[in-house]
């Protein structure tokens, strides 16, 4: 009997274990994506977080449709902080902490957008589709 309890112990921590690996070595982008784009008052938010680059790196949004792009920083020291996003002209260094918002008009389906840190180091885009 203590046999069965001692293996069944064994077996859930490798299980329990093996998940919380895949989960991790799983891109936040992946994990991320569903989460980072709402629509409150007619206009869609696209949630990044800068920190030792950004995050999700990858986004999917609707083409015609006003969008926020809403920078989260948290102790943002890196370059990442500096951030540029040639096709708009926008260019600013973003608190240490806190949340800025860039506004951007309707974007036609099709377009790729993408944002880069001061190094060029770090990047994200959002496709409008």
């Amino acid at each position: 009997m203590k046999f069965i309890i001692i293996s069944i112990l064994v077996a859930t921590v490798i299980i329990g274990g093996t998940i919380i690996l895949l989960q991790k070595n799983t891109p936040s982008s992946v994990r991320a994506a569903s989460s980072t784009v709402s629509v409150v008052d007619g206009k869609q938010i696209v949630s990044i977080t800068a920190k030792g680059g950004y995050s999700p790196r990858t986004n999917t949004a609707k083409a015609g449709v006003p969008t926020i792009i809403r920078v989260t920083t948290n102790s943002t020291f890196d370059c990442s902080s500096a951030l540029t996003i040639p096709s708009i002209g926008y260019r600013k260094n973003l608190p240490l902490s806190g949340v800025t918002d860039i506004e951007l008009p309707p974007q036609q389906a099709g377009t790729t957008l993408q944002g880069l840190c001061s190094m060029g180091m770090y990047n994200f885009s959002i496709n409008f589709q």
